[in-house]
């Protein structure tokens, strides 16, 4: 049973669909690091293993991992899910993440009244390659079915927002809109002039060199094959830059192989600081089939970038308006490689677009109003004035 009383320590579980390092994860661990020691929390990755977020919790935070928490995905069954239900008892609020996390959310909807279980909050951010272009409607049937007794959806965009109430049917007052934030000033230009040259991990900057950049997990959704083949067209001084880990690598690496690029595209890893690899680049490209409200746009935009991205999501709307021209039609691979190669041909414009952008970020997405807006939520939830 939920402990709702004012000044109680809560504990908080934590349900992702994978809990290594990317833009959902970024936003929880911000989250969880701005609750401070007021609060605990148990975090499991519905894919074993995939926990490199981690790295980015503070220290001495009070952060579990649970050792033998039932599986988060699996072939339907009611007792594995009310197996999965009552391993949720004993927590103060439990959080869900995304479509890996949507058997959590039905075992709750299932079991929550007669095991006693917490309220639920999911928190959806988007789809992988499988639903990039279509929903499918199996899982819009589970995701309305899953989510009856959710006290909150969260969503960052406004296409995932229409989706949530238009597609599955969820009621106005549990759908909450609140868009990604970071720490702004953390990627102030100005900084970025103090960042060594060899600052990301097998890859130096050279003198002469330009930098297209992309932070992004390497998987199909993100489309970074597409990528590579729209920046083989820029002067040979630009390299591109792809700072992410996942299971896409070889094939990132045999496309620029195949077009003969190989020596001017690079494949560092994570970085754990994102602003070490955002002072480092020229210029920001996206390449996604699916995104949501992406948080590497934001990155880019505090760093003072332009950005060649396409129309996916609500990234149109996130850009400064300056930056309007340079968001090009979903799956238009040459449109993207225009778009890339006019910015990279005019340093003006680069810089008077990345500008822009960083006043935006400056203005609209800096990370303490997002943790307000979701420490209110939770807050309800509980039935608390404040949270923490």
């Amino acid at each position: 049973m939920s402990k709702t009383a004012p000044g109680t320590r809560l504990h908080l579980l934590h349900l992702h669909s994978t809990f290594d390092a990317g833009g959902k994860e970024r936003r929880s661990t911000s989250l969880i690091n701005r609750f401070g020691k007021a609060v605990d929390h148990s975090i499991v990755s519905a894919q074993p293993g995939a926990l490199g977020a981690r790295a980015q919790i503070d220290p001495g935070l009070s952060v579990h991992f649970p050792f033998g928490f039932p599986p988060l995905a699996g072939r339907f069954g009611v007792r594995r899910l009310q197996t999965l239900a009552r391993a949720m008892q004993g927590f103060d609020l439990i959080l869900t993440y995304n479509w890996g996390a949507m058997d959590a959310a039905m075992a709750h909807a299932m079991f929550a009244p007669t095991l006693g279980l917490a309220p639920l909050i999911h928190h959806e951010d988007g789809f992988n390659a499988d639903e990039a272009h279509k929903l499918k409607t199996s899982r819009n049937w589970y995701r309305r079915v899953a989510l009856a007794r959710a006290s909150a959806l969260i969503v960052p965009s406004r296409q995932l927002e229409r989706v949530a109430l238009d597609v599955w049917h969820q009621p106005a007052a549990r759908v909450q809109r609140i868009g990604n934030g970071i720490p702004v000033k953390d990627y102030d230009p100005a900084k970025a002039r103090k960042v060594r040259p060899d600052a990301l991990p097998r890859v130096v900057k050279r003198p002469g060199e330009k930098w297209v950049g992309t932070l992004a997990g390497l998987r199909p959704v993100k489309a970074l094959p597409r990528l590579v083949r729209a920046f083989r067209g820029l002067p040979e001084e630009w390299q591109l830059v792809i700072v992410g880990e996942g299971p896409e690598r070889e094939a990132i690496l045999a496309e620029a192989l195949r077009l003969e690029i190989g020596h001017r595209v690079h494949l560092p890893g994570h970085v754990a600081k994102p602003a070490e690899a955002t002072a480092l680049f020229d210029l920001f490209a996206l390449s996604s089939e699916s995104e949501q409200f992406p948080l590497s746009v934001v990155e880019a935009m505090a760093s003072g970038l332009a950005v060649a991205s396409p129309a996916v999501g609500d990234v149109a709307d996130i850009v400064a308006s300056e930056n309007a021209p340079f968001i090009t039609p979903q799956g238009d691979e040459a449109a993207l490689g225009a778009a890339l190669l006019r910015l990279a041909e005019d340093e003006g414009l680069r810089r008077q677009v990345g500008a822009a952008n960083q006043l935006r970020a400056l203005q609209e997405y800096d990370e303490a109003a997002m943790a307000r807006r979701h420490a209110a939520v939770y807050a309800a939830a509980l039935g608390l004035p404040a949270f923490p």
